[in-house]
C-alpha cells in the first residue's frame, strides 16, 4: 500500500497540515529586508512566541543582523531568545548588544558559559514589588530606578554631589543584596550595576545616585568598608561626574567669545569656557582653556569627537583631555578658612601693595603673589570676610580684582601630583642612563629665569594643570583656590636647586618643559617629553 501510495496508484489520503510551518504577518517583511530564509524564520519564531514584537526592533538592529553569516545570525538569535527579557525596555538596543558580545567572544575564541549564575529572579521580583521601582537591563548595565516612583520622590533630578561609587562588589551579587543596604542612607534615585556581557556577571562596581547630597554623604559613612558578604568588604566614596575638558593649542589671540563660538560649532552641550589671560598682556590668552559641558555624557562625546583627529579648530588639531574634576569642599571646613584667593591682578601690583590694601581689615599672617593672582592669609576669619565684602570687584591699579575664599588642600590631588612627578623623573633617568629605545628624545623648550627659590612648570600639557590646576610646586601654604589652583608652603631652602645657568636657581620652562631630574648634576635640561603626557589625565566615565 505504501508503494502504491508513493507511486500515486493507491487511494488518495488527506494531507496532514498540523506540522505546516506558520509565519507571522511580518515574515515577508523580514525577507524583503534582506535576511536569509533561515534567519528570518528564526526571528519570526521569536515574534510568534511573544518575546519581542516586530515594532520593538528598529532598522539598525535588522541591518546589523544582516552583517552576520547565516550560522552567526542564528547563534545570535538563539542567545537573544534564551536571555531574560523581562526587564529589558529597549529590546532593539539589547539585540545589538548581544551581537556585539558575540563578535567579542568570536575574536577571543570563547563560548557562552551556562555555568555563570545570574540574579535570583524571584528575589528581584520581590524587591521591585516592595519598592515600586523599575529595572532596565542592557548588555552593559542593570539600572534600578531613575527616576524613582512618585511615592518615593517627586522632586527634580539630583544635582552634582549626589552620586556615590561602589567598588569591590562580588561578581555574582545583584540588586536584591545592594538595594537593601544602600536604601538605609536615604531615598535612591537610581542604582547602576555595571555588567560584563561576556560572563553575564557584574564588573565589580556600581554607581548609586541619591535624591539629596546628605543621603550620599550618609551612604559613604554607613557603607564604606561594609562586609556585604563574609570576608567581602565593599568600598564607597562620593563620585564626581566630570563635565570639564582641558583644551590646549588654542591661538593666543582668540577671545572667550570666539572660542565659545568655534567649539559650539563642532560639539554639543557647551555651557561655558574658562579662559586665562597672560599677566603682562590681557589681550592674549595663555594658549589653553577649559570647556564646561551640560553633563558628563556630553563632555565625553565632545572629547571623543575632538580627539578623533577629524575635527579641526581654526584649521588645527587641538590637545584634549579630561580636566581634574573640582570637588566641593566640606562646608564645615570652608567656614573656618581664613585665606583669600585674589585674581586678575595687574603685573605692577606688589606683595607690599597687597599687604597695605588688605591689612586695614585685619592682621595678616602673610601675603604671596604669583603672577596675576595672590593668596592673602588673615589671622582671623572676620578680617578675611570684611576684605572680601569690601574689595571684591573693586579696582586695584587699573584692574578689577576678583576675591573668593581659598579652598583647603586636596590630599588625593597632591598624591596624584607626586606620582606624576616621580614617573616623569623616572622616564628622564631611563632616557639618559639607558637610551631611548621606547620613547622619542626630549624636545627643547624656552627657558625663563625666575627669582624667589620656587619653580613651576609653565606651559607644557602637564604644566597647564600644575600652574592653573592644582599645585605650585614649592609654594606650600596649605590652601587651594576655588578655580582649581593650589599651593602648599613656600620653602626658601629650594633656592639654587633649579637648572644650572638660570638666575635665582629656579627654572620656569616654557614649551613642554619640566624640572631637571635630580641626580643629573651639571646637566641642564630645559625641554620636556611633550608626547608622553597626553592620556594621563582621564577622569570620569565615558
Amino acid at each position: 500500500m505504501a508503494t502504491e501510495h508513493i507511486n500515486g496508484n493507491g487511494p488518495e489520503e488527506p494531507m496532514d497540515t498540523s506540522a505546516a510551518v506558520t509565519h507571522s504577518e511580518h515574515f515577508q517583511t523580514l525577507l524583503e529586508a534582506g535576511l536569509p530564509q533561515k534567519v528570518a524564520e528564526k526571528l519570526d519564531e521569536i515574534y510568534i512566541a511573544g518575546l519581542v514584537s516586530h515594532s520593538d526592533l528598529d532598522d539598525r538592529a535588522i541591518e546589523a543582523l544582516k552583517e552576520f553569516n547565516e550560522e552567526g545570525a542564528l547563534q545570535v538569535l538563539l542567545q537573544f531568545k534564551d536571555s531574560d527579557l523581562s526587564h529589558v525596555q529597549n529590546k532593539s538596543a539589547f539585540l545589538c548588544g548581544v551581537m556585539k558580545t558575540y563578535r567579542q567572544r568570536e575574536k577571543q575564541g570563547t563560548k557562552v558559559s551556562d555555568t555563570n549564575k545570574g540574579p535570583d529572579e524571584a528575589k528581584i521580583k520581590a524587591l521591585l514589588d516592595r519598592t515600586g521601582y523599575t529595572l532596565d537591563v542592557t548588555t552593559g548595565q542593570r539600572k534600578y530606578g531613575g527616576p524613582p516612583p512618585e511615592a518615593a520622590h517627586s522632586g527634580t533630578q539630583p544635582t552634582i554631589g549626589t552620586e556615590i561609587f561602589v567598588g569591590k562588589i562580588p561578581r555574582d551579587l545583584f540588586e536584591d543584596e545592594l538595594v537593601p543596604l544602600f536604601e538605609k542612607a536615604g531615598t535612591i534615585w537610581d542604582l547602576r550595576l555595571m555588567m560584563d556581557p561576556l560572563s553575564g556577571l557584574n564588573r565589580g562596581y556600581a554607581f548609586v545616585t541619591y535624591c539629596t547630597k546628605e543621603s550620599a554623604q550618609q551612604a559613604v559613612k554607613l557603607c564604606n568598608n561594609n562586609e556585604i558578604r563574609p570576608g567581602k568588604h565593599i568600598g564607597v566614596c562620593i563620585s564626581v561626574a566630570n563635565n570639564r575638558l582641558f583644551v590646549g593649542s588654542i591661538p593666543k589671540s582668540k577671545t572667550k567669545e570666539q572660542i565659545v563660538e568655534e567649539f559650539a560649532k563642532v560639539t554639543e552641550g557647551l555651557n561655558d569656557v574658562i579662559l586665562y589671560h597672560q599677566p603682562d598682556d590681557k589681550k592674549k590668552n595663555r594658549g589653553f582653556c577649559f570647556l564646561e559641558y551640560e553633563d558628563h555624557k556630553t563632555a565625553a562625546q565632545a572629547r571623543r569627537r575632538l580627539m578623533s583627529g577629524k575635527v579641526k579648530v581654526w584649521g588645527n588639531v587641538v590637545t584634549v583631555e579630561w580636566a581634574d574634576p573640582i570637588e566641593d569642599p566640606d562646608p564645615e571646613v570652608m567656614a573656618k578658612v581664613k585665606v583669600l584667593f585674589v585674581r586678575n591682578l595687574a603685573t605692577t601690583v606688589t606683595e607690599e601693595a597687597l599687604e597695605k590694601t588688605f591689612s586695614q581689615f585685619g592682621k595678616l599672617e602673610r601675603v604671596k603673589k604669583l603672577k596675576d593672582y595672590a593668596f592673602i592669609h588673615f589671622e582671623e576669619r572676620d578680617g578675611a570676610l570684611k576684605a572680601l565684602t569690601e574689595l571684591n570687584g573693586k579696582e586695584l591699579e587699573g584692574e578689577h580684582i576678583e576675591i573668593v575664599f581659598a579652598k583647603p588642600p586636596d590630599q588625593k590631588r597632591k598624591e596624584r601630583k607626586a606620582q606624576r612627578q616621580a614617573a616623569k623623573t623616572q622616564m628622564y633617568d631611563e632616557y639618559y642612563y639607558y637610551g631611548p629605545p621606547h620613547m622619542p628624545p626630549p624636545t627643547r623648550g624656552r627657558g625663563r629665569g625666575g627669582r624667589g627659590g620656587y619653580s613651576y612648570d609653565y606651559y607644557g600639557y602637564e604644566d597647564y594643570y600644575d600652574y592653573y590646576g592644582y599645585d605650585y610646586h614649592n609654594y606650600r601654604g596649605g590652601y587651594e583656590d576655588p578655580y582649581g589652583y593650589g599651593y602648599d608652603d613656600f620653602q626658601g631652602s629650594l633656592r639654587g636647586r633649579g637648572a644650572r645657568g638660570v638666575r635665582g636657581g629656579a627654572s620656569q620652562t616654557r614649551g613642554r618643559g619640566v624640572i631637571t631630574p635630580r641626580g643629573r648634576v651639571g646637566f641642564t635640561q630645559r625641554g620636556g617629553l611633550g608626547t608622553i603626557r597626553a592620556g594621563k589625565r582621564g577622569r570620569g566615565r565615558s
